[in-house]
């Protein structure tokens, strides 16, 4: 029922995938099928096709892109979760998996430094006993090319 509107009404009134390449559409389908190396590739070409003058050049800039790409799909997006040990960039949880985002920007960390600290921080650790499928992500930003770089899944 929740996701009624997005899946029966929304192909009728929005902009379709002929129109123009975004479609959060599809950004549901590939979260929906856990293909995170699918979603993180169209939020790739999301990123690369916002304009140059409107990026900052810094991982808040980023992360809070990424977060309304989440708040638009309808799922619980959380942006520098707190836990024990530190703060997770952000956290999306879906009825049956549970997403661990960890961001870097290209000079200032890589994939697996972002991986280790969701590994040495714990950022996984409050959602082990909820019996949802795990997914840790590391992320580079890239400034230069205004667009996310590299990433990594590993699915527990």
């Amino acid at each position: 029922m929740e996701y009624g509107f997005l899946n029966a009404l929304l192909p009728y009134y929005g902009p379709g995938p002929a129109k123009q390449d975004f479609y959060i559409g599809k950004f549901y389908a590939d979260l929906r099928a856990g293909d995170t190396d699918g979603f993180m590739t169209r939020l790739r070409a999301f990123f690369s096709g916002i304009p140059y003058d409107l990026h900052e050049q810094t991982e808040r800039y980023y992360q809070t892109v990424f977060f309304l790409v989440f708040r638009l799909l309808g799922q619980f997006a959380a942006a520098e979760e707190r836990s024990a040990a530190g703060r997770a960039d952000a956290v999306v949880t879906t009825k049956d998996t549970v997403y661990v985002f960890e961001f870097k920007l290209a000079g200032n960390g890589t994939v697996d430094e972002a991986l280790r600290q969701i590994d040495d921080k714990g950022y996984l650790i409050p959602w082990t006993a909820g019996g949802k499928k795990l997914v840790k992500v590391g992320a580079v930003f890239d400034p230069a090319a205004r667009t996310l770089g590299e990433w990594k899944v590993i699915n527990l």
